[in-house]
């Protein structure tokens, strides 16, 4: 018997499943991550998808293993060999939830934990906070400027931002932050949300906007209840995971926060340092949900009414990882290093910290330039607004929808054209042309015609020139319309009154 179509028997090239910037992210039941004679083997999908990847140790290609679901294993070999590799591997829900993170740790100095520790009230403390607050409500006001086109919230936004100097204290600092949230978020929650002809059935009311950034479930942001909610929560897990992995990597705790309050199971420094980069998430998810559409097959409605990402679109979201992690690295690596000058000892204070991270200090004493900051997410595919079938970029339909939808516009186009043929400006330009007919008609007389333009000159040597001659060419020529200079050209005798115009426009003259 012939072997089954659901499971793949042979195992797949691994670098066409990696993404430009080396993010693979696996999925469906019965995950298995292990390693096999030195290589990581990685098996998941579900049913005719299902797939077998190896990875070698050399030339992979492989920066982060993202994994999305709960069923399956990973070996302690597997992890020993992503740590030795230098990916990071993260597990995620579909709601936004890490369940797990692991990645590359360097070894910290006790001095730089314990100044982390001791900073939560005190004014380096403070200052860290307000200068990680006044960078996110700097792009919050960037976005509702120029994204939103509001600039009346855009400067009231710009009004908290100014209180921040004089903010002395963590509970002032989080109070301007909450005030400005209330003026960014309502904002948001008119945005429209498009999905392709097809699915409008069956998409809920709810799901049609942005809405209310709290879910009515929870109070809180987290258990989404519409899709635009589900993917910007899902992207702050990333951007969140990305946080944690720069904390580890510069020896700082991740979960002893300076400005997000001490919480169990909650890395709060890494909530800090997503602070300034949320903006830039906000605005990747602003242009898409304002230029392209959604699938309805993306999200999933659990019985509670929580919306959840399907495992196709989680992958596209997860390819944006390394985006996130390179927008917050400068950020950690200024954090770090003003941590670390903080203690009143001069020796340690004018120490500067090596930028693991970013390499800038690397790249300036070469005489480079320091890494940007700003970077560009993966392009996202552009959707047919009929059937949503994934099309080119550029086009906003398929082959099939335009051929349906031109077949549409030209009925209403010869519906319109025909009343307008028979409405009353027709007939007043009607009329008068039939009138100034009339009178040339009228006015011509036949003693006026050339002695020798006679009816046999006309048929034997006008009439086969003109047939050489466009019907642009005689409507222009004696001021009549396109269609009846054709017809003059297919062999119709006009009045005789037009045969000396049609005569000189073949080149017969009198004296020939």
């Amino acid at each position: 018997m012939a072997a089954s179509r659901t499971v793949s028997q042979s195992v797949s090239p691994s670098k066409s499943f990696l993404s430009k910037i080396g993010v693979l992210t696996i999925y469906g039941f019965g995950v298995r991550v292990r390693v096999h004679s030195g290589h990581l083997e990685i098996e998941d999908g579900i049913g005719p998808e299902r797939r077998k990847l190896r990875f070698a140790r050399v030339g992979h290609g492989l920066k982060r293993l993202v994994l999305i679901g709960s069923d399956g294993f990973i070996t302690l070999e597997a992890l020993h060999w992503l740590s030795a590799q230098d990916v990071a591997f993260v597990m995620l829900e579909r709601d936004g939830k890490v369940f797990c993170l692991t990645g590359p740790v360097r070894p910290s100095d006790a001095r730089l934990r314990r100044a982390q520790a001791l900073a939560g009230q005190s004014a380096v403390g403070i200052e860290i906070a307000r200068e990680l607050i006044d960078k996110k409500l700097a792009g919050q006001e960037r976005v509702a400027r120029y994204k939103l086109l509001a600039s009346e919230s855009a400067d009231v936004i710009s009004q908290y931002r100014a209180e921040l100097p004089n903010a002395d204290t963590q509970e002032r600092i989080r109070v301007i932050e909450a005030c400005a949230a209330g003026v960014y978020w309502f904002l948001w929650r008119s945005l429209p949300v498009a999905f392709p002809k097809k699915d409008e059935p069956r998409i809920p009311d709810h799901w049609r906007t942005f809405g209310a950034r709290v879910s009515p479930l929870t109070g809180s942001p987290r258990v989404a209840v519409n899709p635009a909610n589900a993917m910007l929560n899902y992207l702050y897990s990333l951007l969140a995971s990305e946080s944690r992995l720069a904390a580890a990597a510069l020896g700082l705790d991740p979960g002893l926060g300076l400005f997000h309050l001490d919480t169990a199971a909650r890395d709060s420094l890494a909530y800090d340092l997503m602070e300034p980069v949320r903006a830039t998430v906000d605005a990747f998810l602003l242009d898409w949900i304002t230029r392209d559409l959604l699938k309805r097959e993306w999200f999933t409605e659990r019985p509670d009414g929580n919306c959840r990402l399907t495992s196709s679109l989680a992958i596209r979201l997860s390819e944006t990882a390394p985006v996130w992690g390179r927008a917050v690295a400068p950020v950690a690596e200024w954090l770090a290093q003003k941590l670390w000058s903080s203690p009143r000892r001069n020796s340690v204070r004018h120490q500067i910290l090596p930028t693991r991270l970013t390499q800038s200090r690397k790249r300036c004493a070469q005489g480079g330039e320091a890494q940007s900051a700003s970077t560009r997410p993966p392009r996202r595919e552009s959707i047919c607004r009929e059937c949503g079938r994934t099309v080119q970029r550029g086009n906003t339909r398929c082959g099939n929808c335009r051929i349906e939808v031109a077949t549409r516009r030209m009925a209403d186009v010869a519906r319109v054209g025909r009343l307008t043929a028979h409405g009353s400006q027709a007939q007043a330009k009607r009329s008068n042309t039939q009138r100034r007919n009339a009178i040339s008609w009228r006015s011509w007389k036949p003693s006026s015609q050339p002695a020798w333009l006679t009816e046999q000159l006309y048929s034997a040597r006008i009439r086969p020139l003109l047939e050489q001659r466009s019907g642009t060419s005689i409507a222009r020529a004696i001021g009549v319309t396109c269609a009846y200079g054709s017809r003059i050209r297919q062999g119709n005798r006009p009045h005789p009154r037009h045969w000396q115009a049609l005569a000189r426009l073949v080149g017969i003259e009198g004296s020939d």
